[in-house]
C-alpha cells in the first residue's frame, strides 16, 4: 500500500460548501493536489493511507451516478471506511427532519459527510449541526463546487491555463448549480465568462455575476475557447421554459454547425448526464474536440484532493 505523502496544501476551512469564498490560492492548491491524484489513478496501485481509520458518509437525497460513484471511489482510494446512506429507506421518509438526521449521524462520529440535496442551502444547514467536515455535492440550484473544480482541472490540463480564456456556458443557466459554481471559479481565476441562453433560462440580473450575456449561439460562441453545455433541468422547471425539445435543440443545442462559430479547435464540455439530441449532438459529444469523458476521470482526482485537503484539518491529522 502506498504511504500517504507529506502534507503540503491545507484548505483553510473545515467544510467545502461552495466555490464562493475560496481564494485563487485555495483553488490553485486543490487543482495542483488533484494533478497528483490523476497520475495515481492511472497506476495499478491506486491506494493511499491519508484517510485510514476515518469514516466517510455519502448522504445523497437526489439520484446521482457520477458524483456519488466518484466520491465513493475517492474515499476508498484514500483508505477511508465509506458508507453510502440510502435516503429512500432512511428515517427522513418517515418524517425525520434534516436537522434530526444531522444530529443522528453526528452521534456516530463520522469524519466527513458528503451531501447532495434538492434544496438550496440544505448542506450549509446540516454543516452547522455536525462536528465533522461536510462537502457539498450539489444543493438545489445553489452550488456544485467539486464539479466546477473538475471542470477547471480539465480546462487547465488541456489549455495550460485558465486565465484569459473565453468560456461560453450554454443552456439552462437559471436552474444550474454547475453554472453558478463555474462562473464564480472562472471569474476568480481570470477567465472571461459568457452565458448563452434564451431569456427564459437566464436568471434576472445575471450580469451582476460578472459575465457577458448572449441570447443566440452565433453571438455567444464567437471567439470561445471552451464551450460548456448544460443539461436542461426539467425536474426543477415549474412551467414551460422552452417551446419543445426539438426547437430547443434547433436553436441552442450544440451541433457541428454551431460549434464552428467558436474558435477553431474549441473544446467541448458537459457535466452530464447528457440529453443527446437536446443539448448536444452525438457527433460533437463523441468527437475529437470533446472533453466529456476526461471530465469524469478528473472528477475522481478532484474529489480525492478535496477529501485529502479537508482531512488535514481533522483532529489527530
Amino acid at each position: 500500500m502506498t504511504i500517504a505523502p507529506k502534507p503540503s496544501f491545507v484548505l483553510s476551512r473545515r467544510h467545502l460548501l461552495g466555490i464562493e469564498g475560496l481564494s485563487q490560492n485555495d483553488i490553485s492548491g486543490l487543482l495542483d493536489l488533484a494533478e497528483e491524484f490523476v497520475e495515481l489513478n492511472r497506476q495499478v496501485e491506486k491506494k493511499r493511507t491519508s484517510l485510514r481509520g476515518r469514516t466517510q458518509i455519502n448522504l445523497f437525497f437526489e439520484v446521482s451516478t457520477r458524483t456519488q460513484a466518484s466520491f465513493e471511489l475517492a474515499g476508498k482510494r484514500l483508505g477511508a471506511d465509506v458508507m453510502n446512506m440510502s435516503t429512500s429507506s432512511s428515517s427522513m421518509r418517515k418524517g425525520e427532519t434534516l436537522i434530526d438526521t444531522a444530529i443522528t449521524l453526528n452521534a456516530m462520529h463520522p469524519d466527513i459527510i458528503v451531501v447532495r440535496h434538492h434544496a438550496s442551502g440544505a448542506v450549509e444547514l446540516l454543516a452547522r449541526k455536525v462536528d465533522c467536515s461536510v462537502i457539498n455535492a450539489g444543493d438545489g440550484s445553489h452550488e456544485h463546487p467539486t464539479q466546477a473544480l473538475l471542470d477547471a482541472l480539465t480546462i487547465r490540463r488541456n489549455k495550460g491555463r485558465i486565465e484569459g480564456l473565453l468560456v461560453a456556458i450554454c443552456g439552462d443557466i437559471l436552474h444550474s448549480r454547475v453554472a453558478r459554481s463555474n462562473i464564480i471559479l472562472l471569474n476568480a481565476m481570470g477567465a472571461r465568462v459568457r452565458v448563452v441562453a434564451p431569456s427564459t433560462l437566464l436568471p434576472p440580473g445575471v450580469e451582476r455575476f460578472g459575465v457577458e450575456v448572449a441570447r443566440d449561439m452565433r453571438e455567444g460562441l464567437a471567439g470561445a475557447d471552451i464551450v460548456m453545455m448544460l443539461r436542461l433541468q426539467k425536474e426543477r422547471m415549474n412551467g414551460s421554459y422552452v417551446p419543445s425539445m426539438s426547437e430547443y435543440f434547433q436553436y441552442y443545442g450544440l451541433d457541428e454547425k454551431k460549434l464552428a462559430y467558436a474558435k477553431p479547435g474549441a473544446l467541448v464540455m458537459h457535466p452530464g448526464p447528457m440529453n443527446r439530441g437536446v443539448e448536444i449532438d452525438s457527433i460533437v459529444a463523441d468527437g475529437a474536440q470533446s472533453l466529456i469523458r476526461e471530465q469524469v476521470e478528473m472528477g475522481v482526482a478532484v474529489r480525492m484532493a478535496v477529501l485529502e485537503a479537508l482531512s488535514r484539518n481533522l483532529p489527530n491529522a
